[in-house]
């Protein structure tokens, strides 16, 4: 996110802890797919992705990445990556151990596409043959650079969101956020975003990672027309890190998610920015099969078709529910494109409200997303150990530095 001085920004990053999985953790996926890393997907099963595609996996859509960069040379994303931008100009570099990690991460969630013989290996995304158009506008938090890029990379976030819209971006993919304690909304990035969505590209970003840490709100997921995600677990449960507030739009699969690292291995992470990712794949499935449909319309068939939904219709720890792809291309059927209006919705009073109310109940999820999927939910708060490295399983390997 764009940084000023003086001003925290923090990543609501899945990278923000690299998670082992145990060695001989039994298989998660009800489909074909191969053993190993993929199967240990449970996010593509609980999203019902399979369904969706019957119809599309997302051909003809390209979804911008704005993050610290994606490794376009990565065998999951081969072909995928699209020439993007650069907005910092610093920093970290290919070859360099704070390079691209959380866009790479991110942007495999998204349209990774495995690779070897029958795409079997590695990591499988929700929009497989969408493109990712890269644009770097944050650094690592490990980049050594990161301090400097806090004084001097100015607008990179407005500016990013406006370039991905004028260069072909259906979704603009935000897993990041500022929701530090001076967090508060910038004109110039609410004004891109206005823009972009006028532009007809669905902007969709983190809700952010501070469930455990005053729930403040986050900036982008705030601003109007956003599709902001909050995260749960494999049980359909938020997760506790997972931002309350009352843009919450949907959730989606936030822990225990298999990401792809620029090293060549495999990694189990959580965050927002996972959910978020999932989210902007599942738009991408849903853009494919409803070109013509806009940013609004698309952000009301994922609320209206969301599944477990929370008591009332929606509330600020789930928003309207689990994403759910297939039902929303479903729904998308019956209705009639309409023309985007560019409009620069005014802030209400509740934009700086208070917090959720506690007493909601909003910490217990539907329960039962995905009951059967056999791998431990535990989340482990240290880096842990690689996978696999490009689909061999890597036993003892030592755990890489924090990111």
């Amino acid at each position: 996110m764009t940084a000023r001085p003086g001003r925290a920004v923090r990543l609501a990053a899945v990278l923000a802890a690299a998670l082992a999985v145990a060695a001989g953790l039994p298989g998660t996926a009800a489909t074909a797919r191969a053993d190993g890393i993929q199967a240990q997907s449970w996010a593509l099963d609980a999203l019902r992705t399979e369904e969706a595609w019957r119809t599309t996996r997302g051909e003809d859509v390209t979804v911008a990445v704005l993050d610290t960069g994606v490794d376009g040379e990565h065998p999951d994303l081969d072909g995928q990556v699209l020439e993007g931008k650069d907005f910092i100009g610093f920093g970290a570099e290919r070859g360099d151990r704070s390079w691209a990690r959380h866009g790479t991460a991110m942007a495999g969630i998204i349209a990774g596409h495995g690779h070897g013989p029958d795409r079997a290996d590695g990591v499988l995304g929700i929009a497989p043959e969408a493109k990712i158009l890269p644009v770097r506008v944050i650094l690592e938090d490990s980049d050594p650079d990161r301090e400097k890029a806090r004084g001097s990379r100015g607008g990179a976030l407005a500016k990013g969101i406006r370039w991905a819209a004028d260069h072909g971006a259906d979704v603009i993919n935000l897993s990041l956020g500022d929701d530090s304690e001076s967090a508060h909304p910038e004109p110039g990035e609410d004004a891109a975003v206005q823009y972009a969505l006028a532009k007809g590209s669905v902007v969709v970003a983190s809700a952010g990672n501070g469930g455990e840490d005053g729930d403040r709100v986050s900036f982008p997921a705030a601003y109007p027309g956003v599709i902001a995600v909050t995260a749960v677990d494999r049980y359909g449960s938020r997760a506790p890190f997972s931002t309350r507030r009352w843009y919450a739009t949907v959730c989606a699969p936030g822990v225990d998610v298999v990401i792809a690292d620029p090293d060549g291995r495999y990694y189990e992470g959580w965050g927002t920015s996972a959910a978020a990712a999932f989210v902007s794949g599942s738009v991408a499935l849903v853009r494919s099969a409803h070109p013509d449909l806009s940013p609004a319309q698309i952000k009301r068939l994922l609320v209206d078709t969301a599944r477990d939904t929370p008591d009332g219709g929606r509330n600020d720890a789930l928003g309207a529910g689990l994403v759910d792809p297939a039902a929303a291309i479903e729904a998308g059927r019956a209705v009639e494109p309409r023309a985007q209006r560019p409009s620069a919705a005014p802030y209400a009073e509740r934009w700086f409200g208070t917090g959720p109310d506690a007493s909601a109940g909003e910490d217990d999820g539907p329960g039962g997303l995905v009951a059967a999927a056999g791998v431990s939910g535990a989340v482990l708060l240290a880096a842990g150990g690689s996978l696999w490295h490009r689909g061999r399983r890597r036993p003892g390997a030592g755990a890489p530095p924090g990111p």
